[in-house]
């Protein structure tokens, strides 16, 4: 139904006095239609010329996100609504219908952000319908719009190696929208987009200040609303298993419960049916093609007059292939564009200690072999929570020795999957009483003792100095009934208010310089690690499954995620049982083991947990170590490059993986294994497009003398190679 003529008047004079404020001071560049007939090159191989920019039309109703991969339009007048999302690789158009920016469910009632209404077929959308769409008669409505550069979303900082230390290019807008109605007057929306240079990536979120005399409840923001082309349609059936679309990867940060894949993880991204979309093939409209972004759980906050409430933080990556691989190369360069903390990757030990005098000697044998880093371990004597004077200078002593040698150091810490106190634990809404956690009983993190946990961790970090924090157990997502916790008011914000804590430690962490390292899915806020996917019973096998199994996990973990993003593990004493088989202690009677498990993880970029009292324990054993890790330095950045999958080991045959980067001179390097009892002859063909070399490429095996290889027109290079019994070999490619 349209506006009345009084709220429509109201409306027209916002927009113009938004107009004279806003649009004509900022003076915007002037889009050109002929900035989309541009021939894109292929981002994942070349730098993009084309920067991030913000445009308006020319008659001043359109404004135009671009940077040569994307464009997306907002239209401004008589409301803002997206109106084109198009994929400018492969020219795709995304979308299919407008719809509201964003939906906030204020005191119990759903309310849109801007919007047009009146579109009658939703299957796709003309330019020429737009002009005739009317706007809400009870929603909030645009009144103007600024532009600036991208803003870091951190203020991180390390002194640690960094794969990529430069923060985001591109361009920022904010839409405002104000509601005339009573129960809306003083709540000002915006609604904020960033565009970024060199990949076809957006973010958006939502923001809610209230200017109010009174406190609101915020139930739900749906920070993203976009009815989208639909992946594939069925007539009937169990709809339920229907692709979602492809063209588009959506990620955000509200991610949580141990998975540790962002997948399992995401409790927001949501692809729901469109009713109103009613020639869609699906007789019962079912069709998953409308994209909402919200928690499962409403965020229930009471919002104080003056307090501003930020919502998820979404991202939409484009991608312009079915290609398993493709797509995954994408993500992982989405991730280090909007997350450089996550290239950063000491080398690190993990040291299971009894005393000082253990620290003391695994931070000289760090040093002595070209080791960064020391976290005292699970099972370890370190006590984060302890923060009485004598702890934390002993502590402080410690770490000061540590940094004396350049050694970082930093411990373990459990918050969740533990059980504090009856007043302390998680309640559960259905019986009233601790328990029904995630891990069963669990400490809630608004709760008297989540505060003090919280507290402690910061104050013994910063005076000890500690680099590192290894979160186990981070917040996982439970709910809790108590309306006696400080840190939330009742059930309905509990959620909510938890998440918001666990996220502060984090941003603390990543401002400070602290490393932090978490089995849980906190990447977008602040963590540098998780882990890369592994059964900790595993470990109790003998050496030969777990080498073989660990370059099934490695496999396994690298198509969405960068090699700094995962850690692995290799127990040097006795974990989860296991006979003198599972163990590499003594280290010199195992070192054949000992070494192939490091070049597995080292060769793939990746840190491991060595579970241990110590990394060496003879000179043999020493100089085995040393010669690994120089090795990995003098190849670091290529071996910090993400990888292309070659062949799964299967115990069958050869496996590998290949590290690609066409920035580097080392345009790759490839680990090739060989798990059979005997030597082995292959031809491997080596997948070189990402490289960048589509011509000819030069390839040395180890130290040797290089060759040239002519790529064929599949940009594949075949090689022939020896691979020695039980062994490995390496290859870099220039």
């Amino acid at each position: 139904m349209g506006p009345t003529l009084h709220i429509r008047l109201k409306i027209i004079l916002l927009f113009f006095s938004s107009l004279l404020n806003t649009t004509f001071a900022q003076q915007l560049p002037v889009w050109n239609a002929e900035f989309e007939n541009k021939k894109p090159v292929d981002w994942l191989v070349k730098p993009v010329a084309e920067k991030a920019q913000v445009f308006q039309s020319k008659d001043g109703r359109d404004i135009v996100l671009y940077n040569g991969l994307l464009k997306r339009t907002f239209r401004i007048t008589p409301d803002l609504a997206c109106i084109d999302f198009k994929n400018l690789s492969n020219g795709q158009q995304l979308l299919r219908a407008v719809k509201p920016e964003a939906r906030l469910t204020i005191n119990g009632k759903s309310y849109p952000v801007g919007g047009l209404y009146g579109q009658k077929e939703n299957a796709y959308l003309l330019p020429e319908w737009i002009d005739s769409f009317e706007i809400s008669d009870s929603a909030f409505h645009y009144v103007k719009y600024t532009v600036e550069d991208i803003k870091p979303y951190l203020n991180w900082k390390t002194s640690m190696w960094t794969g990529n230390s430069k923060n985001p290019a591109g361009k920022s807008i904010t839409f405002y929208f104000q509601s005339s109605m009573p129960a809306l007057k003083g709540l000002d929306v915006a609604v904020h987009y960033s565009i970024y240079e060199g990949i076809p990536l957006l973010s958006k979120w939502v923001t809610l200040q209230n200017n109010r005399d009174e406190n609101v409840r915020l139930d739900q923001v749906v920070n993203e609303i976009l009815a989208v082309v639909e992946e594939e349609s069925a007539v009937e059936g169990n709809t339920e298993q229907m692709a979602v679309p492809n063209g588009i990867y959506v990620e955000n940060n509200f991610a949580f419960n141990n998975a540790m894949r962002y997948k399992l993880s995401d409790q927001a991204t949501h692809w729901k049916r469109d009713s109103t979309y009613t020639s869609q093939v699906n007789y019962r409209f079912q069709t998953p093609c409308l994209l909402e972004v919200h928690p499962k759980i409403n965020v229930g906050v009471d919002l104080k007059k003056g307090e501003l409430f930020e919502s998820v933080r979404t991202y939409e990556l484009l991608q312009d292939s079915y290609d398993r691989e493709r797509n995954g190369l994408a993500i992982r360069k989405m991730y280090r564009t909007i997350a450089p903390w996550t290239t950063s990757n000491p080398i690190f030990m993990h040291l299971v200690s009894k005393n000082d005098a253990e620290v003391k000697t695994a931070i000289d044998q760090c040093a002595q072999t070209g080791y960064e880093a020391l976290i005292l371990s699970f099972g370890s004597h370190c006590d984060m929570e302890d923060t009485s004077a004598a702890n934390m200078v002993k502590w402080k002593e410690l770490a000061d020795y540590a940094h004396s040698k350049n050694i970082f150091i930093g411990s373990y810490s459990l918050f969740s999957s533990r059980k504090i106190s009856s007043e302390d634990d998680v309640i559960d809404p259905k019986t009233g009483k601790p328990g029904g956690a995630f891990f069963g009983n669990a400490p809630c993190m608004g709760s008297k003792w989540g505060l003090a946990y919280l507290k402690k961790l910061k104050l013994f970090m910063t005076y000890t100095g500690f680099n590192i924090f290894e979160n186990d157990g981070p917040y996982p997502g439970d709910v809790c009934a108590s309306t006696t916790h400080p840190g939330h008011e009742g059930l309905h914000d509990s959620q909510w208010k938890q998440m918001a804590l666990q996220k502060s430690l984090y941003h603390w962490c990543n401002e400070n310089g602290i490393y932090v390292n978490a089995p849980d899915w906190y990447f977008l806020d602040g963590t540098n690690k998780i882990a890369l996917g592994y059964r900790e019973v595993n470990f109790s096998l003998s050496r030969e499954q777990q080498m073989l199994l660990n370059r099934q996990n490695i496999y396994d973990a690298s198509w969405n995620e960068t090699p700094s993003m995962v850690w692995g593990f290799v127990p040097l004493t006795k974990y989860q049982g296991g006979g003198p088989d599972a163990i590499l202690e003594p280290l010199s009677e195992h070192l054949d083991p000992y070494e192939q498990l490091m070049m597995q993880y080292y060769g793939s970029g990746i840190q491991a947990c060595y579970r241990g009292p110590r990394l060496y324990d003879t000179e043999t054993t020493k100089k085995t170590v040393q010669n690994v890790i120089q090795w990995y330095k003098k190849y670091r950045h290529i071996l910090n490059s993400d990888m292309v999958h070659l062949r799964r080991a299967d115990g069958r045959d050869w496996d590998g993986m290949m590290h690609v980067n066409p920035s580097l001179k080392e345009k790759g390097l490839v680990m090739v294994y060989n798990p059979l009892n005997e030597n082995i002859v292959r031809d491997i063909r080596l997948p070189v497009y990402y490289t960048g070399k589509h011509q000819t490429i030069q390839i040395r095996e180890k130290e040797n003398t290089a060759k040239s290889y002519q790529v064929d027109r599949d940009y594949d290079v075949s090689i022939k190679l020896t691979l020695p019994a039980k062994g490995y070999t390496w290859l870099v490619l220039e």
